[in-house]
């Protein structure tokens, strides 16, 4: 009895051992499973990549996060900006830069998933040549790292020239760059200082001259003054206000308007986008003072102007800014012979005359100052009928005849062949000149300006 009681106690033991064998099998076998889906779904994953976790567990010094691999991640606090608010649970996005490093630890870091993103963001926003803000961090061995985001590198012999002796004093400075080399593999980026300054010239100079439009207002700074106009300082351009578009009166020199920094408001006249080229003026801020000319002085209205200018030909008066006239000479006296304008006027005198003709297209207007007296020829003929004897001195004597004065302004003709009934070869071998003889008057020509007179006749 004892003997099968033992046999059955044996098959039972051997029966439960071979169900554990089974499970062991199966568990082993269901682990490994296990290993090769995770594998399989770690395959697509890369390093030096973002990945995303969650946080497990918070210590003194590290934070751990579970990222779905076969170990946990371990990231110290530092590298988090706030690690004193993360709490188990949150979702954290890391940087995958080892999957198994020599320890088989997988290797994460939040620290370099910030400047990762950074990365991303500046090759996909930035190219070679562009430009680009930072600041200069730190001095290292054959050049300078810049923070644009990511540390870039910048070597000494790509500095601007005033820094080449004393490359630390960029040092803090934040300025803009030029990317001269994106290195995608290796993640680095090359700048260079030199020709920033003509860069950011030229492409400032481009957005504004595309911004400008004709008739817009302008304000600049007087960068400098030549004979023919002054230029204007735009920011990123320089505007000329040429010497007649200062001012719609007369300017002799741009000087007298405008000097080196002052701050002038004017108007762009035309703006050439192809040589850069921009005109400006200031006059233009106000309406001509021509618009009104012809209503202001009218055929015949008296005015008084100052002399603005003084030429061969005749003098300017000045109406007002901007409205001069032109007395020519045969228009100063009715009967006077004027040899020098100069002597008779001098810039800034007040004149008085009458206006003659306007041309309001052409901005011309034609002054007399004669006009402000009677003509005397118009009742010459009253005063000096035909038959008339006159006693006058000889004024001049010519090859063809002699001249008297008649009163000032208006001479009289003896004709060589009214001199004498005998026949002469010059009038002074019969008279003298300034000697005073009586004559007749033959003929009266108001309209020609001549009085004929006769001395045989009487």
């Amino acid at each position: 009895m004892e003997q099968k009681d033992q046999q059955t106690e044996d098959q039972e033991i051997s029966k439960k051992s071979e169900i554990e064998g089974e499970s062991r099998e199966n568990n082993s076998v269901d682990f490994e499973k296990l290993l090769e889906e995770e594998e399989k779904k770690w395959e697509g994953i890369k390093e030096k990549e973002l990945i995303r976790g969650k946080i497990v567990k918070i210590t003194h010094d590290e934070i751990i996060v579970d990222i779905g691999y076969k170990s946990e991640g371990i990231i110290p606090k530092k590298e988090f900006s706030h690690p004193e608010e993360l709490k188990i649970g949150d979702d954290v996005e890391l940087f995958l830069d080892y999957k198994q490093n020599r320890e088989g630890c997988i290797v994460v870091s939040k620290e370099k998933a910030g400047k990762f993103k950074s990365w991303k963001e500046i090759v996909k926003k930035y190219k070679e040549g562009d430009l680009i803000e930072g600041e200069v961090t730190r001095a290292i061995r054959g050049g300078l790292i810049v923070d644009i985001g990511i540390d870039a590198f910048l070597p000494t012999p790509l500095l601007a020239s005033k820094y080449f002796r004393i490359p630390t004093q960029l040092i803090k400075q934040r300025q803009n760059f030029k990317i001269i080399r994106i290195d995608k593999e290796e993640g680095n980026i090359i700048l260079s200082q030199q020709g920033v300054f003509q860069e950011e010239s030229r492409r400032k100079r481009t957005k504004l001259l595309q911004k400008l439009n004709k008739g817009d207002l302008v304000k600049g700074k007087v960068k400098s003054i030549t004979d023919f106009g002054a230029f204007l300082d735009l920011g990123a351009i320089d505007g000329l206000i040429h010497v007649t578009d200062m001012s719609w009166g007369r300017i002799f020199h741009p000087s007298e308007v405008l000097a080196v920094g002052d701050e002038v408001e004017a108007v762009v006249l035309n703006i050439d986008k192809e040589k850069g080229k921009i005109s400006l003026g200031m006059k233009q801020k106000t309406s001509s003072p021509w618009q009104e000319v012809d209503k202001k002085y009218p055929v015949g209205t008296k005015i008084k102007g100052k002399v603005t200018n003084i030429k061969p030909y005749g003098i300017f008066l000045e109406l007002e800014k901007g409205v001069e006239g032109l007395v020519h000479i045969s228009e100063i006296s009715w009967t006077k012979k004027i040899n020098s304008l100069e002597e008779m006027f001098a810039i800034g005198d007040f004149v008085e005359a009458v206006v003659l003709n306007l041309n309001k297209e052409k901005r011309r207007l034609g002054l007399g100052i004669k006009q402000l007296e009677e003509d005397p020829w118009v009742k010459i003929a009253e005063r000096y009928p035909v038959g008339t004897k006159i006693k006058r001195k000889i004024r001049n004597l010519t090859n063809y005849g002699a001249f008297l004065e008649l009163e000032p302004g208006i001479d009289g003709l003896i004709h060589i062949s009214d001199i004498s009934k005998e026949r002469i070869k010059h009038p002074q071998d019969v008279l003298k000149k300034g000697e005073e003889v009586e004559t007749v008057v033959l003929l009266v020509e108001p309209e020609r300006r001549k009085i004929r007179l006769g001395l045989k006749q009487l």
